[in-house]
């Protein structure tokens, strides 16, 4: 038999699930694998390998953490 606790980290999970989806669907990465990310920085100018570990983190990436963090920058996100 299940108690409270176990209810609310039950909960937790399934909250932290629904919101984990919703941000990957604004951020137009759902349904993406790292197989989808590029191997390459695609920024003019920069070719830099993209990490193994960022395909799988952020998968659909286009850019290194370096070019990306200038893309946000420019566009005002950061």
């Amino acid at each position: 038999m299940t108690d409270d606790i176990d209810r609310a980290q039950a909960r937790e999970a399934e909250l932290l699930q629904d919101a984990l989806r919703d941000q990957a669907r604004r951020a137009g990465l759902a349904g993406k694998t790292a197989s989808d990310s590029a191997e390459f920085c695609e920024a003019r100018g920069c070719g830099a390998p993209i990490p193994e570990q960022r395909r799988q983190a952020v998968p659909g990436c286009k850019f290194c953490v370096a070019c990306q963090a200038r893309q946000e920058k420019k566009k005002g996100y950061l």
